[in-house]
């Protein structure tokens, strides 16, 4: 089985409201088909510029206060079904049966990391040989009453339950950086230093409410506890995702 999370940097550009790459989300669908059905596949992806602005705007991240935070907890969340299905529509043009799981009725989270997961559909997607699609989405959280629960906080907790054989993040850059820009590429580094390496980085351009490269950084840390190997290559160019998948790729690898 292998992970596959598609950043909202790729499936959209964050900096333009409800943005959506449909050929990009085709062409990496096309090369999943390439591995599927031999090869088990689950796929989270991010909010992009559909969940981050309307996150934001209705300050979802300060909990549940009135009528305002519930429609914008409605709102965020019918924004991330709609790029769900446009992402799964792009998946059935290239025949794979990619299948939407809404995040918000699996996990419960307490100030934003999961406690429960309800993971049942998503084992039964997998047995009938479908693609589980899950994505960052808005939850139900036990201490502030609402939350965002994100895409790379469900891939640790996904990671822990199935123990992938690897896991890629499809980003809008070639990997990790000595330094960025001007610095170079990171080949392979080990979970030690990816610790050391976070001290040094800023997040990305965007409206990022989930925490930015920073956070996700911190779920590759933990995810290679339960995978052999995490990637992190460029889901703009094509071939970086086969690539990845047979253990070729250009980018950065992230071994326990």
């Amino acid at each position: 089985m292998i992970l596959v999370k598609i950043g909202g940097s790729v499936i959209s550009d964050k900096t333009r409201k409800f943005h959506f790459r449909a050929e990009v989300v085709k062409r990496i669908a096309y090369e999943i088909s390439r591995f599927f059905p031999e090869e088990k596949f689950i796929v989270v992806h991010g909010g992009g510029s559909f969940g981050h602005p309307l996150a934001q705007k209705f300050r979802i991240r300060d909990g549940l206060k009135d009528y305002s935070s519930r429609h914008g907890f409605v709102v965020t969340h019918l924004a991330m079904v709609d790029l769900a299905s446009r992402i799964a529509k792009c998946f059935l043009e290239q025949h794979v049966p990619g299948f939407p799981i809404s995040s918000s009725s699996v996990f419960i989270t307490s100030r934003g990391k999961i406690v429960s997961g309800y993971l049942n559909s998503v084992e039964e997607a997998i047995r009938r040989e479908f693609v589980p699609i899950l994505f960052g989405d808005v939850s139900f959280d036990v201490e502030k009453g609402i939350e965002i629960v994100s895409g790379d906080e469900i891939m640790v907790y996904l990671a822990k339950h199935f123990k992938p054989e690897k896991v890629i993040f499809l980003m809008d850059v070639d990997g990790l950086y000595t330094k960025f820009p001007g610095g170079e590429l990171i080949r392979e580094i080990s979970a030690s230093e990816l610790k050391e390496l976070l001290t040094k980085l800023e997040g990305s351009a965007g409206i990022d409410v989930t925490g930015g490269i920073k956070k996700k950084l911190e779920a590759v840390s933990e995810l290679v506890h339960y995978t052999e190997e995490v990637w992190l290559i460029n889901g703009l160019v094509k071939d970086r995702l086969s690539m990845a998948i047979v253990g070729n790729g250009i980018g950065t690898i992230v071994r326990p």
